[in-house]
């Protein structure tokens, strides 16, 4: 605990010494008087005559404590931290299985996500396809995160796991790549209140293994939160000229969201979708701040006051 205005915390000690002192002195004064007027019996007094002003006494340093703005630093939970929104902007995002598109439905689903967070969570955007690029940094200007999910366009493969290492390089603050054969992996820190949340139809074209960046996010703290966009049954789209069938692969995304300790979403429509993004798990966090005391001290004060006052009033007829 700690004091706003510490000197005035040294002058209730002082006067509250000296009330007491002052008390204990007109006991003295009145069993003396007492005593020489041959009333020696009545002196002294039990619990009827002394609680009232103890009562009294206890609430003087108690107000006083108060004016000296006692503060206590407390843990208040709140949603917090930084999410990186990674979006599949793969070929396959262009099938209509999830109408109007893969990719729009998520964009969609996501925005309403954005919109749901509060001013403590920053949110930064990825795309990825053969490669991954953080197209907003991680901010607390929804606007601007709402135009960089807006941009994303439809082009090229998928490499689920160069967004995980993207995403991690954002969090860490430096390059992460996965280590040769044989080599002990980066040690990246730890970030609890961190959490990317992937939007893709799971169909992994290349790159880096998914798994092994997956098991790096693990042990950096960082959860990987899946959102499946597709359906098993699948569509097809043309690329080049040529109708590909796609499908989601649920697996690889389920996976990857358990290795990290997230959790896998999966939204066959674009209702689901919307829906699914409400279901996303972000940490809660503590944050210490400072609490003010000067009510409750005011509020035991005042109760001293009153029970000292009612008793003194009842028993002896008067306050003081």
């Amino acid at each position: 605990m700690t004091f706003d205005q510490p000197l005035v915390l040294a002058l209730a000690v002082l006067l509250t010494i000296g009330a007491v002192a002052a008390y204990v002195a007109v006991q003295r004064r009145r069993n003396a008087t007492l005593a020489a007027a041959g009333f020696a019996g009545l002196a002294g007094g039990g619990l009827r005559r002394h609680l009232p002003y103890a009562l009294l006494l206890a609430a003087l340093p108690i107000l006083l404590t108060g004016l000296a703005r006692p503060q206590a630093e407390v843990s208040v939970p709140r949603v917090s931290g930084i999410v990186l929104l990674a979006f599949d902007i793969s070929n396959s995002m262009k099938a209509d299985d999830v109408r109007p598109s893969r990719l729009a439905a998520a964009q969609a689903a996501a925005k309403g996500f954005v919109d749901r967070q509060p001013s403590t969570v920053d949110v930064g955007v990825i795309l990825f396809g053969d490669q991954a690029l953080l197209t907003q940094a991680p901010t607390d200007d929804r606007g601007a995160v709402l135009a960089a999910i807006g941009r994303a366009g439809a082009s090229g493969g998928t490499s689920l796991g160069r967004a995980i290492l993207v995403g991690l390089g954002t969090i860490t603050g430096k390059p992460v790549v996965l280590p040769e054969e044989g080599q002990q992996p980066q040690s990246l820190g730890y970030f609890p209140e961190a959490t990317i949340v992937v939007f893709s139809d799971g169909q992994e074209t290349g790159g880096p293994d998914v798994a092994l960046a997956a098991e790096l996010a693990a042990a950096s703290g960082v959860r990987v939160q899946t959102v499946g966009v597709g359906t098993a049954r699948g569509s097809t789209v043309e690329v080049d000229g040529f109708r590909l069938a796609t499908a989601l692969d649920a697996d690889l995304l389920s996976s990857v969201a358990q290795i990290t300790g997230g959790k896998y979403h999966e939204a066959a429509d674009a209702q689901a979708l919307a829906a699914s993004t409400d279901a996303i798990d972000l940490r809660l966090t503590f944050k210490k701040e400072p609490l003010e005391l000067t009510a409750p001290f005011a509020g035991a004060g005042l109760l001293l006051l009153t029970l000292g006052g009612l008793l003194g009033t009842r028993w002896h007829g008067r306050i003081v």
